[in-house]
């Protein structure tokens, strides 16, 4: 029975609606907005609301792009600036750590179930393909549960994460479609050919991707366009660019969009701010689409017979593979505090990736493909469930979380400051403690290099004077150098402690 276009899309609305939903309901309770998708999807799927989808392919394509999409918009939200200080630690994470993961994940599960009535397809063979499936991290999923509390991490663990988690995603590949070869090969592989084929890749990846990312730079600047909408689209076709390009030039596609979104979003860009903008919502909208796809493929039933080797499996990697390869990744970076360190260690969040990998063996018809895929499905459910959950609680017990205001942070004024401005804008509510005294804007304790340039009150703007007076519940809009400065506008108000340090000093990590 065919489907008509309008049936599709009216299931579509209706799936992406509730996905909305369910993320909001998640930022509020820490949930993993992931976790919250694929449970969508897997409640439309086929032991759900009935909807059939089985085409492996076109849920490889829809991986494929989205992925590429989410890595090219973390690449333009990274700061150079920010991971620079850990640039040795997080790439060392993101190669020899997740040679780590994989390795002893791999071999584990392949020794463990020896003792057990395990499937036959238990070969080590097919064990280390899943585990090369799941040795990345998903910083989508990590970086939702954090902000959502508002949670921001001492030393240097943010950037360090990032850095990891949008570079590790490479390494896994390359590990997941050379041991699929071999399967399908079913030859002795030559271990050191393969070596230097997953360096070569890595090495002409990283190049095109930064040469691309550099003339992208240049034809955006110096291209002169009279629609000034179309720029978020030259900068998402410049996207596919750099990640097909790559391919053909023998590098690792994934590896180069990042790198090319990580120089572009660091270049001056015409239109950059719209562009960032564009991107932030594609990116949502990339994970959606491909976390309903994930959702809709998997078969629910399926899960309940690889419920325990899933437990194991789940057990290695979060308590085993992932501890062990962090620290042994780290050993040279004493800098790190072992707090740190053991944070680190339980950001071992899985997500899509690892899902849509195991999609490619399915793709491939790798033997017992579908085991796998399936066990690789439940251990990201249980790594959503048990890390996810609890890494807002983790960071605040081992006193890594820093609950200060971001600035420019704003909910009434939709106003943001290019990156090149390096000052700050915030949002003030006039509470009746400010408003002792005189009731006039110019009566307000401001710091000299503060100006309010806008003011709501109920639901109209208007620029102020010194001279205009302030109510209760009125929104300012006020503008100033940089954070430090913002701080102090904000003791002056009453607004936080006075006295508090916002800026301790960081012993953070790669320093």
């Amino acid at each position: 029975m065919s489907i008509s276009i309008e049936l599709t899309l009216l299931i579509l609305s209706i799936l992406f609606f509730l996905s909305i939903l369910a993320g909001k309901a998640g930022d509020r309770y820490g949930i993993p907005a992931l976790l919250l998708f694929l449970g969508v999807g897997m409640l439309g799927g086929s032991d759900g609301a009935g909807i059939q989808f089985e085409n492996i392919q076109a849920a490889q394509v829809i991986g494929t792009i989205s992925l590429s999409i989410i890595l090219f918009s973390g690449g333009l939200d990274t700061r150079i600036a920010e991971i620079r200080p850990v640039v040795m630690p997080g790439m060392v994470l993101a190669t020899f750590g997740v040679f780590l993961t994989a390795g002893i994940t791999g071999v584990l599960t392949w020794w463990i179930f020896r003792f057990f009535e395990a499937p036959e397809e238990v070969t080590l063979l097919s064990s280390l393909l899943m585990a090369a499936a799941m040795a990345s991290t998903d910083s989508a999923s990590v970086f939702s549960v954090l902000r959502s509390k508002g949670i921001q991490l001492k030393h240097n663990l943010r950037p360090l994460l990032e850095l990891e988690s949008g570079s590790n995603d490479p390494v896994a590949y390359l590990l997941t479609i050379t041991l699929i070869s071999i399967a399908n090969a079913k030859i002795a592989p030559f271990y050191h050919e393969i070596a230097v084929s997953i360096l070569i890749q890595l090495l002409v990846g990283a190049m095109a991707g930064y040469a691309l990312g550099k003339l992208a730079v240049y034809v955006i600047n110096h291209i002169r366009i009279n629609n000034n909408a179309l720029y978020p689209v030259l900068v998402l076709t410049f996207s596919f660019f750099i990640f097909s390009s790559s391919h053909f030039l023998g590098g690792n596609s994934y590896l180069a969009v990042y790198i090319g979104g990580l120089v572009i979003g660091n270049a001056k860009l015409v239109h950059k701010r719209s562009s960032m903008h564009f991107f932030d919502g594609l990116a949502w909208m990339s994970q959606l689409l491909m976390f309903l796809t994930l959702g809709l493929l998997v078969n629910p039933h399926e899960l309940i017979p690889v419920i325990v080797p899933g437990m194991i499996v789940s057990f290695i990697i979060i308590f085993i593979s992932r501890p062990l390869s962090v620290f042994l990744s780290l050993l040279p970076f004493r800098k790190i505090p072992l707090r740190g360190k053991l944070f680190v260690s339980w950001v071992g969040l899985r997500g899509a990736v690892p899902i849509i990998f195991s999609i490619m063996a399915l793709a491939a018809d790798v033997p017992h493909a579908r085991t796998i895929f399936n066990i690789v499905f439940f251990c990201t459910l249980v790594s959503l469930v048990v890390q996810g959950i609890t890494l807002s609680p983790l960071a605040e017990w081992l006193g890594l979380t820093d609950k200060t205001p971001v600035a420019g942070k704003s909910e009434h004024f939709d106003i943001s400051l290019s990156d090149e401005i390096k000052s700050v804008t915030a949002e003030i509510t006039i509470t009746p403690d400010m408003l002792q005294g005189e009731h006039r804007l110019m009566d307000l304790p401001l710091p000299n290099n503060t100006l309010v340039v806008l003011v709501k009150r109920a639901g109209s703007y208007f620029v102020p004077t010194g001279k205009t007076g302030l109510e209760v519940n009125d929104n300012l809009l006020i503008i100033t150098d940089n954070a430090r400065a913002l701080h102090e506008t904000e003791e002056k108000l009453g607004i936080v402690e006075t006295g508090k340090e916002l800026f301790p000093p960081d012993d953070g990590a790669g320093k």
